[in-house]
Parts: C-alpha cells; structure tokens; sequence
C-alpha cells in the first residue's frame, strides 16, 4: 500500500506538530513534506498530497474534506504571525497589498474590512518576489509567517487580524487545520494525532530542537508558541472557523 502523502506548513507555528511527528517515528510511515500554507492548500486541491495542514478558507474548495486532526493553527487574541501593516495611519490605507501565500489570512482581512472597519479598500494580489517593505503613501500590506517578526520592524503601524476577529466576534481564529481529501482509517488518525500530542505537549523540548533555526528562537520563540499559538481545535474553535465561512460566503 502507497504511504499516504503529508504536507505540513514550514513556520515555526508548526515546529511543535513536525516534532511530534518525527520524534513518534510517525514520519518514516508517510511521506511528509514542508511546504508554504498555499503549497499545501495547492497539494492537496490537486491530489499530489492526501492530508496537509491548509488554509481554512480552502477547505470549501475541496470537493471531499475531512478534518481528522485534534489540532490546528490557531489563535485567542494577538497572534503576531499575521498581521497588516503600514507606515500611514489606518484611517488613510486606501491599497493593500495581499500575501499570496495563505487564502486564509487573505479573506480574513477583507472580512474584517467589510464588516468590522466597514472601510472600503483595493486590494492587490502578489506573487513570489514581490517588495513588501517597498510600499508607499497610503499602501499597506498583509503579511503572514515568521517574517512578521522582522517586518514589524520597518513598518509603523500594525494591526494583528487576530487580535481584530476576537475583539469583532468574541472568539479564537483557526488559521489552518489538519485536512484529508479522502476517508482515513480510524487507526491512522489515532497515531497521528498521539504525535501531533507529543509535539503539543512539550513545547520546551520544541524549542530546544528548534530554537535557533529560523527567525523566531529562544525565549521568543516559546512566548509565541506558549501565548500566541493556540493549537487545540475546539468547539470555540469550530465556532469561530464557522462563523469565518458563513463571512466567507458573503465574500463572494
């Protein structure tokens, strides 16, 4: 039998379940691979993948979706990781600029923009290569990743669109979750999700193994997994990622 094809997303909010997965051995048993939020949404939209940690806002695209993980990418306030910002203050943006790696982030701020700033904008699309840091007059950008923790520094003003959905509905974000495209035997979602448990549950060891391998490390980087990320899928969860459908829906 053909092992089944994992894409996991490569930032750091995900150090803990790529630890659970490794250090169970889970990961000799499937072919897992890292990849940026839309790769993994795009792997898994053309079958070159059969479960991935994708965007939400991708999950209606599916034509079969199954949610199988007990964790996700979440958020209950300021997440940090995905974020708007600018140099002019917010009531002057006109532009936006739209990372193109995550649907998710993407619908999220035009969702807050039409019903919670009720701020018409123009929205730009970009693509690989593009200067982010190079925007000007009433321009800002939304940015998603562990680059935040580097832009953040260049940019006056910012606003956490996580922080701007708990404060508009009350509750916590789903960013990405564990989704298959096809049925998973009740055994396999068992051990995987015992090693994304592993992972989740010792953030100290997490962050031994990955501290000082990316743009987010040490104590940083435990305060963001510890107090930023928040990665149980709960019935607040559920609700929250619903009601972000039922605005997506409108989106449209």
């Amino acid at each position: 039998m053909d092992k089944i094809r994992v894409s996991a997303v490569r930032y750091a909010n995900t150090f803990p379940f790529i630890y659970g997965l490794t250090e169970s051995g889970f990961d000799r048993k499937v072919i897992l691979e890292t990849d940026h939020p839309a790769d993994c949404a795009a792997k898994l939209l053309s079958g070159k993948a059969d479960l991935g940690l994708i965007p939400v806002a991708v999950i209606p695209l599916l034509k079969e979706s199954f949610i199988i993980g007990n964790y996700c990418i979440g958020a209950n306030d300021r997440v940090r990781t995905v974020q708007m910002m600018s140099n002019t203050e917010f009531d002057r943006i006109d532009t936006v600029y739209l990372d193109y790696r995550s649907r998710t982030s993407v619908n999220l701020v035009k969702v807050l923009a039409r019903n919670k700033w009720k701020t018409p904008m123009r929205w730009v699309n970009t693509s690989e290569g593009f200067d982010f840091k190079g925007i000007t007059g009433n321009e800002a950008v939304v940015l998603i990743g562990d680059q935040c923790f580097e832009f953040e520094k260049e940019f006056r003003e910012k606003i956490d669109l996580a922080k701007e959905w708990k404060d508009f509905t009350g509750l916590p974000f789903v960013f990405a979750c564990w989704t298959s495209n096809r049925l998973m035997c009740k055994g396999f979602i068992k051990e995987f999700n015992s090693a994304l448990e592993l992972g989740v549950r010792n953030i100290d060891s997490v962050v031994e193994k990955f501290g000082n391998s990316g743009t987010i490390t040490g104590k940083e980087l435990k305060t963001y997994l510890t107090e930023n990320i928040d990665f149980e899928f709960n019935d607040e969860k559920k609700k929250g990622m619903n009601l972000f459908f039922e605005f997506l829906g409108q989106l449209q």
